[in-house]
């Protein structure tokens, strides 16, 4: 029997029934209307064998809504499977529904469309209110009861696995690098973990770094384990055919103790970081097939299909279909690269089709950003079968790194005052619709633009990682919370990431943006930033003292960790993090607030400290938060165009006059002379 289950591929599915819950949403959200539409979208893994999915709604109606008349449709993928009334509750309310495992899809749409009608002095009211209203709180869910298909021996099937939401919100990923591991190891473990979060939808759970055989590690079944051919754990290297070696890097999966292993490998420093970025691609991950991949010098790694936009980005891939009167509206969501920010020029480009039998007096489209309203257009019948509206998106809209464009429609029908169960009102959004954005670079050095100051066009950008010479468990820990969220941002793998330990060359500082974490006793280019940084240390390096924004009790200053954002002393236009404390501990601290999107949108400043009762501190000490290139004197003298049109006034003024002087000059002296020779 041990040795059927040690046979790749044969070992059977998991016989006890897995549970996982998949957050529909991270948002509240409000609809208002007696015509409601909402849109959800959850992930059915490949390797999941689905025995039972329900969804459970929690949600909110108006006090005012009629029970008997009001009604809700659930549709998962274009396909009605159920209706419901609200409860004749008030306040919160919760209802369950069974999902047909039929019409369950890899990606899913789950939307709810119905009606939602008041009751005034005991009639309906069928006309459209504000008190005509649905709260979907974030609590909705889907879960699932599953088995699980055990990975087979492709490199695909573990990538699936390895990435899949159920294992990584149990905690059963992991990349495994040497106890003492070398800069170009870590670099290529760097470009692996960064290529997992970028496509990671579990919003508090992370993927670590950690040493081989280590504690963390322990327990995580499926484990990318990067590393030199020379270095690799003994139970792994004989796993590694030295023929394949001589031809490149190897990637290649491996079964053993229970535990499921990526090995990725090469004989030169290389190669070895040119098969990481291989492992961090998923176009390429999930094509292979095979069990063994050899990456050379030639392969091309690069990630092909999450290029730029130049600006253009589709709201849909699919017609969006709204069906019923009065008011109804889709929302759709837009990433956009970390390092930019909205300028003149961007707009909203929709291609609308929609019925004809509307009260076009009262029909109008109304486009909002981020619930902003950008402007409205009425409908026209002359261009009910198609037509191209396109609004302006204001320049001084902020919009960050992601968009919200919801199209609303208020579908009005002549002297309508039945209930719009009636299917005939409709408007189509084509996938021709999209948002185009004009973009400028964005340069604040505050936490509120972390992490685009180390990305740029969606890629690290030139970024040097200074790490303690002997790494704890703890700087592991920082290290890990810091690439989760570089990697989110990360969308390609063609950036440059590179370790150093000690003060890396002048021309490596003057070129490039640096993180440096660690204690400054372990870190000697922290101990030299020590007269730049804003919570400075004490003579012995022990603790912060005190400083401009906070008192600190010598005690107090052995419990703090910190996050600081300089400017780079060598050159002010590229950004120095230094994530640090007095032991790796209160640097991990520090590390805690720029780990994940949900705790760094909540800082502004230019330094987060974290104490062990996690008291959090966000400050700033920049007056200036974008760095100001010196401008040459020309450039000055431009600026400043008053003074440039005064001095050319003076200069036309001069030249005028000297010509004048020159030319009386030569006319009386002229005449003088011709008086002297009449004498």
């Amino acid at each position: 029997m041990l040795l059927i289950l040690l046979v790749w591929g044969k070992r059977p599915a998991q016989a006890a029934d897995l549970t996982y819950t998949q957050p529909m949403q991270n948002v509240t959200q409000s609809l208002t209307g007696d015509g409601i539409t909402s849109n959800a979208y959850f992930v059915r893994e490949d390797y999941w064998e689905v025995h039972q999915a329900k969804f459970v709604l929690h949600y909110q109606v108006s006090q005012l809504a009629d029970r008997q008349s009001s009604d809700i449709t659930v549709l998962l993928n274009g396909v009605k499977f159920s209706s419901f009334r609200p409860q004749n509750t008030a306040g919160l309310q919760t209802q369950t529904i069974d999902i047909p495992l039929r019409l369950l899809q890899g990606s899913n749409n789950l939307q709810l469309m119905g009606q939602v009608l008041n009751t005034v002095d005991g009639k309906t009211q069928w006309v459209q209110t504000p008190a005509n209203w649905l709260t979907v709180y974030p609590e909705s869910n889907v879960n699932f009861t599953y088995a699980l298909k055990a990975p087979d021996k492709t490199i695909r099937s573990f990538y699936a696995h390895f990435s899949g939401l159920d294992t990584i919100s149990n905690g059963l990923s992991g990349i495994a690098v040497p106890a003492a591991p070398r800069n170009a190891e870590l670099t290529a473990a760097t470009y692996a973990l960064a290529g997992y979060t970028r496509v990671m939808t579990n919003e508090q759970d992370q993927v670590p770094i950690a040493p081989f055989g280590t504690a963390n590690l322990a327990k995580r079944s499926y484990q990318v384990v990067v590393a030199r051919a020379d270095r690799l754990p003994a139970a792994l290297k004989d796993k590694i055919s030295a023929a394949d070696l001589q031809k490149g890097a190897v990637i290649r999966t491996v079964y053993q103790d229970n535990h499921d292993y990526l090995v990725v490998t090469a004989r030169t420093d290389a190669l070895l970081i040119k098969a990481a970025r291989f492992a961090a691609n998923q176009e390429l991950m999930t094509q292979t097939k095979a069990a063994t991949k050899i990456v050379t010098h030639t392969t091309r790694t690069f990630s092909s299909s999450l290029q730029d936009h130049n600006g253009h980005y589709p709201l849909t891939t699919t017609v969006t279909q709204l069906t019923g009167a009065d008011h109804q509206a889709a929302a759709y969501f837009v990433q956009l690269p970390m390092d930019q920010t909205n300028t003149a020029g961007s707009q909203v480009r929709l291609r609308l089709r929609y019925a004809q039998n509307l009260d076009f007096d009262r029909s109008l489209v109304t486009v909002y950003i981020n619930n902003t309203p950008i402007g409205s257009q009425r409908l026209t019948k002359a261009e009910a079968n198609g037509t191209n509206i396109t609004l302006a998106v204001p320049a001084n809209l902020a919009v960050g790194s992601a968009i919200s464009v919801r199209v609303a429609f208020d579908l009005a029908l002549p002297g309508s005052t039945a209930s719009n169960n009636d299917q005939t009102p409709w408007a189509a959004i084509d996938p021709a619709s999209e948002i185009f954005v004009r973009t400028k670079p964005l340069t604040d050095q505050l936490f509120s633009n972390y992490p685009s100051m180390f990305l740029q066009n969606d890629q690290f950008n030139q970024i040097a990682l200074v790490r303690p010479t002997k790494m704890t468990d703890a700087d592991f820990s920082t290290l890990t919370n810091i690439i989760n969220l570089l990697g989110n941002f990360a969308k390609r793998n063609t950036g440059s990431v590179a370790y150093y330990t000690g003060k890396p060359a002048a021309n490596v500082l003057a070129n490039h943006n640096v993180i440096a974490f660690g204690t400054p006793r372990a870190n000697a280019y922290i101990r030299s930033l020590q007269p730049q940084l804003y919570f400075q240390f004490n003579k012995n390096l022990t603790g912060f003292i005190s400083n401009e924004k906070l008192s600190i009790e010598s005690g107090y200053g052995r419990r703090l960790g910190t996050a600081q954002l300089l400017r780079s002393p060598v050159n002010k236009n590229n950004t120095v993090l230094v994530v640090t404390g007095a032991t790796p501990q209160m640097a991990y601290l520090g590390s805690t607030q720029i780990n994940f999107q949900k705790n760094i949108v909540n800082h502004k400043g230019d330094l987060i400290a974290v104490d062990t009762d996690n008291q959090v501190y966000d400050y700033r000490f920049k007056q200036q938060a974008s760095p100001v290139a010196k401008k040459s004197p020309v450039k000055r003298l431009l600026k400043r165009s008053s003074l440039v049109i005064f001095l050319a006034v003076a200069g036309v003024m001069l030249i005028i006059s000297v010509v004048v002087v020159a030319f009386l000059l030569r006319k009386y002296g002229h005449r003088q002379g011709k008086g002297g020779e009449q004498k």
